[in-house]
């Protein structure tokens, strides 16, 4: 990993106690991720109630800069000053990685909803949007969300690679998933806390590992 990456990762350890008992989970959730980004994958994220909200987070952290500038490459700038007529847009725009929070498309969960049931829901999008390559995050602090799960089995049928990110114990979640990151806590709105310092890890370094030093 680039030393900014290694940086990240010290000054998370020692700021927050939990994360030194999850280093090789985490570093193997950022290969699996840069991984997939560099082969041209994307990342998609499921989670209900507060894991909803923390995987509009997720991309919000992704697809735009968080830590560092990340500035286009020269070519892609040359390309959209040619198309526009407008240099600026070229130099406003910059880099991001490709996430998608299942849980923000309300005309189709709607329909779900009423025409076959919310535990299908982010299955029926893994099926739409995944390819082969791909990455399937479900969070959930219990790790037993029957519509997670259901995602999680849809995603390996497609050939994408899954992570948990869950409370203590995994639940079902830790043996139904490729790679688990399970958070210690006794509490949803603990765990949560906690699931918040993680992906903020996973996305420093990850932003780091493309556009670091």
């Amino acid at each position: 990993m680039r030393a900014g990456t290694e940086e990240i990762l010290r000054e998370y350890t020692q700021a927050y106690g939990f994360v030194n008992a999850l280093e090789a989970e985490l570093r193997r959730t950022v290969e699996i991720l840069e991984r997939s980004f560099r082969a041209g994958g994307k990342l998609l994220i499921c989670g209900n109630g507060g894991s909803c909200a923390d995987a509009d987070h997720i991309v919000g952290e992704l697809l735009k800069s968080f830590r560092i500038h990340r500035p286009l490459d020269p070519a892609l700038k040359a390309a959209l000053t040619a198309a526009s007529g407008i240099p600026e847009l070229a130099e406003k725009l910059e880099g991001g990685l490709p996430a998608i929070n299942l849980g923000a498309h309300t005309a189709l969960m709607t329909a779900l909803l009423n025409d076959v049931g919310g535990e299908y829901l982010f299955a029926q999008q893994v099926i739409g949007y995944g390819k082969p390559g791909d990455v399937l995050l479900g969070i959930s602090t219990s790790g037993n969300s029957k519509d997670i799960l259901y995602a999680g089995a849809a995603a390996k049928a497609m050939g994408l690679a899954t992570v948990a990110l869950t409370g203590r114990s995994g639940g079902k979640m830790k043996d139904c998933f490729d790679l688990a990151v399970c958070v210690p806590g006794n509490s949803t709105e603990e765990i949560q806390d906690r699931h918040s310092t993680v992906y903020h890890i996973l996305c420093a370094a990850l932003e780091y590992q493309f556009w670091g030093e």
